[in-house]
């Protein structure tokens, strides 16, 4: 029996890790899972890239936990040498990334061998989500703030192109957007780009009036408007 990769969800600002308990993001990427194999949806969630806060897995349980879900924190700091980590990622439906700093986060998902255990997971039919960090590793390549005065760098390389989040709020970012690869995408405060397997990729946003940057190889740049999900 084969499977098709699931949704990847790149968010380019907001939701639950900035105190935004409404549950727009987190709702919407809840209705991208396949039936979850248990009574409750598997939640994992992977806050290595600001160094596994508590106080951010605390808010990550008390959202998923409100959605009915079944909410798992997965640290690297501490590496808990008893957890089986592969494991753990192929039983969830839903790996949350949080933000924060993703050249430190990649390497160390490949220290571990742990970027094959998502990619594997991903192929499996689960959904990868994250914000920021979390949305920029997928792809090619990435406009980030982790190195001293901003930069692209190069990322898993599961999704084509180029990704930049938080497009609106620091301005250095556009222009470094639009010298990237082609296809690049630029997602801002509140918006998210969803991506499955055969389709185009479609933009949702937790607010009115959100767009995304799109530049297709070829073509000039554009603003592609996002389904706004707080009138549901």
């Amino acid at each position: 029996m084969t499977t098709t990769p699931g949704a990847i969800a790149c968010i380019g600002g907001g939701g639950f890790l900035v105190d935004d308990m409404r549950g727009l993001q987190e709702r919407h990427l809840l209705t991208l899972l396949r039936p979850p194999r248990g009574p409750r949806p598997r939640v994992l969630y992977l806050g290595l890239a600001q160094g596994d806060a508590e106080s951010r897995q605390l808010r990550a349980f008390k959202m998923f936990s409100a959605l009915g879900c079944d909410l798992n924190p997965l640290p690297f700091f501490p590496y808990e040498m008893k957890r089986d980590y592969a494991a753990e990622a192929m039983e969830a439906d839903l790996i949350y990334v949080g933000g924060g700093n993703t050249p430190a986060m990649i390497a160390v998902w490949r220290e571990f061998g742990f970027d094959r255990a998502l990619h594997a997971a991903w192929q499996a039919g689960a959904v990868l989500a994250g914000v920021s960090a979390g949305a920029n590793c997928w792809f090619e390549h990435y406009v980030t703030d982790s190195v001293p005065g901003g930069g692209v760098r190069a990322g898993l390389g599961w999704l084509p192109g180029s990704f930049c989040p938080h497009l609106d709020s620091e301005p250095w970012r556009a222009p470094l957007l639009a010298g990237v690869q082609a296809p690049a995408y630029g997602v801002r405060e509140g918006g998210m780009m969803v991506v499955r397997a055969g389709a185009e990729p479609q933009f949702v946003a937790d607010r009115p009036g959100v767009t995304a940057n799109v530049r297709l190889p070829g073509e000039q740049a554009r603003e592609v408007p996002s389904l706004d999900l707080s009138f549901r």
